[in-house]
């Protein structure tokens, strides 16, 4: 096939090259967090609301195509002139030597190489934490020594997706983030009106950092050219408003053969309002909560057993149901796609994709109620939670809102 094919027995997709008519999207998350994933690593991430909790921004309509998302550059620091690119082939776009994304249950694998560099990306949400694991992986393929840079870069939305794209005058002045042992925080806000905050960190201790959007591309630069990789070197910046991201730079000498792992933690916290600061009486946010689950998941062990534990449950779910037909590619759509798919909408009820933004529709109650009868088998009771959360916002008329935010539960 020209751009990929179905693994039916891993039950993944392969896709073959990075530069699809579209961008070929997988979803991650079950519970409470979740995030869309292109082929090419782009899409955001956001805690149970698209709109109201989006975590990382996304420009949709955008051009080129699919430009935001996970970011991971390679520079080759020992090269004649400034050398980098991107593994996952967005943003830098480079013609790499080899590429291949796999799409699978609640994950997404990316392989490449280039100029004997090989690195391996994937990405995933642990079954019951409010984060997603980044875990890549770079080998030298190379007959001599590599001496690289690896550079991180997320760009955090405020929170409000909507209010991002338009209140400029205050968006502006509020962007705030806190750099603490290794770890990046987004906490815009929080000492005035909200109770939760974003984290970005690595397992590998970082060489520098960037927190101020343009001090890491550069004036009039973009995503795929930052001046901070084609140079080499983080600038420390710390934001107070403007454009808040997340950026890591690491370093990673490879001997000929050798390869080196990379954990990187992007999540959600939320604190009670009345414990929202440590110590009490400051304004330093509380971090007590979060930093035992950081700490656990920068163990390569604990993301090992948690991605075991993803394809367990997939296994678990499609396995209630198993239709055999003389047709290969009927089987394949009932027993995994089909139902994959159902389960999706189970979770986004069709609000969030690279179609509908996720900051209009919520969740459509008609809508919702139909699709009941595609994934009740698999998930019996979170389809009866489904029926009564539908339920409770119905009005005293009878009537329902044609759609609601999951988080308000007002339309």
């Amino acid at each position: 096939m020209r751009f990929g094919k179905f693994d039916d027995q891993q039950r993944e997709y392969v896709i073959s090259r990075p530069d699809t008519p579209l961008p070929w999207i997988n979803y991650l998350g079950m519970e409470a967090y979740f995030g869309i994933i292109s082929n090419t690593a782009g899409g955001y991430s956001f805690y149970k609301d698209a709109r109201l909790r989006r975590l990382t921004r996304y420009r949709y309509n955008n051009v080129p195509l699919d430009v935001g998302g996970r970011y991971l550059y390679i520079r080759d620091n020992d090269a004649p002139k400034p050398t980098f690119w991107s593994p996952t082939w967005q943003p830098t776009r480079t013609t790499l030597d080899s590429y291949e994304c796999r799409h699978g249950m609640g994950y997404t694998k990316i392989k490449s190489e280039y100029l004997g560099i090989q690195s391996e990306s994937k990405y995933f949400v642990p079954l019951g934490e409010n984060l997603e694991i980044w875990e890549f992986v770079v080998t030298n393929n190379r007959a001599e020594s590599a001496n690289l840079s690896l550079f991180s870069a997320i760009e955090f939305c405020l929170w409000d997706a909507v209010d991002d794209t338009n209140n400029y005058q205050r968006n502006y002045s509020i962007g705030e983030l806190e750099v603490v042992d290794n770890v990046i925080f987004h906490k815009s806000e929080y000492r005035e009106r909200r109770n939760h905050f974003a984290f970005f960190t690595c397992s590998e201790k970082m060489e520098g950092f960037d927190t101020q959007r343009e001090a890491f591309l550069g004036s009039y630069r973009g995503w795929e050219n930052p001046v901070v990789v084609e140079t080499g070197q983080s600038t420390q910046s710390h934001i107070i408003g403007w454009q808040p991201i997340g950026s890591q730079h690491l370093k990673v000498n490879l001997a000929p053969g050798e390869s080196k792992k990379f954990i990187f933690l992007l999540g959600y916290q939320e604190n009670p309002v009345e414990d929202k600061f440590d110590p009490q009486g400051t304004q330093t946010i509380n971090k007590k909560r979060v930093l035992p689950v950081i700490k656990k998941y920068l163990q390569p062990v604990e993301v090992d057993k948690a991605f075991k534990a993803l394809q367990s449950y997939w296994v678990e779910l499609l396995d209630k149901l198993n239709v055999n037909t003389p047709d290969s590619h009927t089987n394949r759509m009932v027993n995994i796609w089909n139902a994959y798919q159902m389960m999706i909408t189970f979770n986004f009820s069709r609000s969030t994709s690279y179609f509908e933004t996720g900051i209009g529709r919520g969740m459509g109650f008609r809508d919702s109620n139909q699709d009941l009868l595609g994934f009740m088998h698999l998930i019996p009771e979170r389809a009866r939670e489904r029926i009564i959360d539908l339920a409770s916002t119905q009005l005293p008329t009878g009537g329902a809102y044609h759609q609601y935010q999951p988080m308000t539960k007002l339309g």
